[in-house]
């Protein structure tokens, strides 16, 4: 029979928030694949696990993941951990779970630590809907895409960011967001937890004269609806009713649903408008 993957959550900085049941599946399985396993030793040696290690990051994480599935369908069960967090999560194990689930490998995920969903449930942002970037990328076009995307994004945004691109970053955010409501939170779990609530432009100020320490979680406000339809009625308001319903037409909208929409708009009854356009 083919073996298991298992996705074991290790501690973001506390210790006391390793679970039971991963130090069990550590303790249980064949091997442990971990992204550096220098660091994931002391995490081991604190716990008194001795199951083999092999490692498993960025640079390998396509050929290396092959071999693990190798070993996984001549029986052996593999834990897979990150250094700090739920593995898979903006992290190489994704692919090797899409190709354990190409492969026909059950896999299952002991949850745990999360530093996004840590710090989003302690930003006093809304938690309702949220999306998560990760890191933004390095490269210049890709990054600049992702930032006008997220210009337009109503739900709360997740970013992870180091120290030395903390002023960039917070520079780049206002340049392309505005003053939003950010709650930046770094060092998370550990002894010098920092939670701050405040605005973009007030942790530029700040970081601009202090240099930032550990590494970073950033929870930022997302579009309003408001500003949404300020938005929205910028796009029409120059436009004659023609040009209105031209342009709900265009986007796939049939006459009926178009005219209703243009009414909304314009704050006008659906039969002003129809009566107008009838009159030309």
């Amino acid at each position: 029979m083919a073996g298991m993957l298992y996705l074991c959550a290790t501690p973001i900085g506390n210790l006391g928030d390793m679970t039971s049941r991963v130090i069990k599946t550590l303790n249980e399985v064949d091997l442990i694949a971990a992204e550096d396993t220098r660091n994931s030793m002391k995490l081991l040696s604190a716990f008194d696990i001795h199951t083999p290690m092999t490692s498993y990051h960025e640079y390998n994480k396509v050929e290396k993941a092959d071999q693990l599935i190798a070993k996984m369908q001549a029986g052996m069960n593999i834990a897979l951990i990150t250094d700090a967090g739920t593995p898979a999560i903006s992290d190489p194990g994704e692919v090797l779970v899409a190709k354990c689930q190409q492969a026909g490998i059950p896999v299952t995920s002991l949850p745990g630590p999360a530093a996004c969903i840590t710090a989003l449930t302690l930003s006093g942002l809304s938690t309702r809907r949220f999306c998560f970037e990760a890191f933004l990328p390095a490269e210049k076009k890709e990054r600049k895409e992702i930032l006008e995307e997220l210009q337009k994004e109503s739900r709360t945004i997740i970013l992870y960011e180091a120290p030395h691109h903390l002023v960039k970053t917070l520079t780049e955010l206002s340049e392309n967001l505005g003053d939003r409501r950010i709650t930046l939170c770094r060092e998370l779990t550990k002894k010098f937890e920092t939670i701050l609530p405040t605005t973009i432009s007030r942790a530029l100020k700040k970081y601009e004269t202090e240099e930032p320490r550990g590494e970073y979680v950033l929870v930022i406000e997302g579009k309003s609806r408001e500003e949404k339809l300020k938005e929205q009625t910028k796009v029409w308001e120059n436009m004659s009713i023609e040009e209105h319903m031209a342009f709900y037409e265009n986007s796939g909208m049939d006459n009926k649903a178009a005219m209703k929409q243009v009414a909304k708009d314009r704050g006008l009854g659906k039969r002003d408008v129809y009566e107008y356009l009838h009159k030309k």
